[in-house]
This record gives C-alpha cells, structure tokens and sequence, in this order.
C-alpha cells in the first residue's frame, strides 16, 4: 500500500480508522481488565457503561466519514446515537458516585455521617429550591430526578426531530425549541452532578471524581465548541468546497467527524487514569505476590 499514491478522502479515512482502532483498543484493554477483576458489579458496570462512550463517539464519527455524502437526516441520526449515550453515562457517572458513598435510593440508604448537609443552591435553582436545602433521602433522589431526566428527555426529542426532519416539518423555529429544551435537560443534569461534588468533595477525593467527570465532560465540551467554532469558519467563508458533490455542510461535518475520532484515542488513554482497574485489583494482587514470594 503505497501511502504517497493515496487520494486525500482515502488518507482521511485510513487515518480516522487507525485512531477509531487505537482507542478501542485502549477501551477494551481496560473493559477486559474490569471483566478479570471482577469484584464490585454494581461500580464496576458503571464504569464499563462510561467507558464506552470514547469508542462509541469514534466508530460514530467514521460512520459519518465513510457516507459523508449521507442526508441530513442520516447525520442527525448518528448526533442523536452520541447524545442519547451522553445521557446514560451522566446518569450512571452519579449512580457511581452514590455507590462510593454507599448511598442506595432503592433501599433508602443513607450513610448518618452525611445526613443533614447543606446544600447550596445558586440562581436560577432558587427559583424553585429554597438556597440552602438539607441533605436527605428525598434531596439525593431528588438529584437523582435531575440527571435520569436528560437520559429520557434526550431519546424522546431525538425520535421527534427524526420524525419532523423525514415528514419535512422540522422549520427553524422548532429547531430553536429543541435546542433550547435540550440545554435545559443537560445543565439541570449537569448541575446536579456538580452540587454533588461539591457537597461530597472531600470523602469522593480517594475515587478521583473529577478525573472521571473530566473524561465525560470533556468529550462534550469538545465535540460542542470544536461545531461552533466550525460553524463560524464556515459562515466566515473560510470553509469553502471545490467539489461539485460535496457542499461545505458536509465538509464542516467532515471536520467534525475527524477531529472526535483522534480526540477519542486521548480521552481513551486519559479514562486508564481515572477509571483504573486497581481499586479492585488490589487485595488479588498482593495475594498474588504473597503467593511468589512463599513460593
């Protein structure tokens, strides 16, 4: 395979297939080494859920590279996949936070050491929270209210624009109501997860919470500003197209597709720090070691 003979659309493709490959396998280097230590199901399935939102974003950007020239609902649909797992992964990101602490709101568990903390709300929340709330069961199944809404609200709208966007009703202004709906969902979703740090930041620091949330925020953050910044450069006009088949919409999506498949190969080598297999590994390891030196 001669690589200096290669077509820039082939070389593009070969590239985001080599980044998608690079961060499954970091993916599934740490899935299987969960699956070997295998010793708290219920963190542990979190974790393998979050996990997977690295190569999820990558195979899903090729995709959208090999049918570059697929229809604008093809596109949303492939956004809506990305979107609907984003909303998974910030409601078990806080399910595994309640596990640290021990907190289940299914058996109405919750540890006395933690009961009765304040909770600070900020504007606009204290349009309708007291500012300072008292940590209870119902306040904790109240946050966990916040973050499954997005998980629901985000397929539900999905199906929608799908739906309007074949039928041909999909206009501006319900584009507007969508968008709007969304950011709501996700920021009550993400406030929430924020107020708890806050609250537990100091019994959740040995868990390396922020690390983690970094790994789920930071593929957000990423995709989101890099289509704004795209979306400028092309209303700018420094997006241009010089194929009659290819408009500059589909080559601004391009773009966007290649720069999420090598971010991913990042955050799947980040998400090894912080969703590392030794909290689980550890007691199998030094028995282990006991056992080589007795040997």
């Amino acid at each position: 395979m001669d690589i200096m003979q290669m077509d820039r659309r082939t070389l593009t493709l070969l590239g985001a297939a080599c980044s998608t490959m690079l961060t499954m396998h970091f993916t599934v280097q740490l899935l299987s080494q969960h699956l070997f230590y295998w010793k708290n199901p219920k963190e542990q399935k979190a974790i393998i859920i979050i996990i997977l939102m690295a190569p999820l974003y990558a195979i899903d950007a090729f995709v959208g590279l090999v049918d570059i020239q697929g229809s604008e609902t093809f596109f949303m649909f492939l956004d809506s996949i990305k979107e609907c797992y984003e909303g998974l992964v910030i409601a078990k990101f806080l399910a595994l936070m309640y596990s640290y602490l021990n907190i289940s709101i299914s058996q109405n568990r919750v540890p006395d050491e933690i009961k009765g903390r304040e909770i600070h709300h900020t504007f606009p929340m204290t349009l309708f929270q007291p500012r300072t709330v008292h940590l209870d069961h119902n306040t904790l199944k109240l946050l966990k209210y916040w973050t499954w809404q997005f998980a629901i609200i985000r397929p539900v709208l999905s199906v929608l624009m799908i739906v309007l966007q074949l039928l041909g009703l999909y206009t501006g202004w319900i584009s507007w109501i969508f968008t709007i709906i969304l950011n709501v969902s996700v920021s009550l979703a993400l406030y929430s997860l924020v107020i708890f740090y806050h609250v537990f930041a100091k019994e959740l620091a040995p868990h390396k919470p922020l690390a983690k949330f970094i790994c789920i925020k930071g593929i957000v953050f990423f995709c989101f500003w890099q289509g704004v910044v795209l979306d400028i450069l092309a209303s700018a006009g420094i997006i241009r197209s010089h194929h009659f088949w290819l408009d500059v919409k589909h080559i601004q999506t391009a773009l966007q597709n290649v720069l999420i498949c090598l971010e991913m190969v990042v955050f799947a080598v980040i998400q090894q720090y912080a969703y590392h297999v030794y909290p689980y590994a550890g007691d199998v390891q030094e028995r282990l070691r006991k056992a080589t030196k007795e040997d």
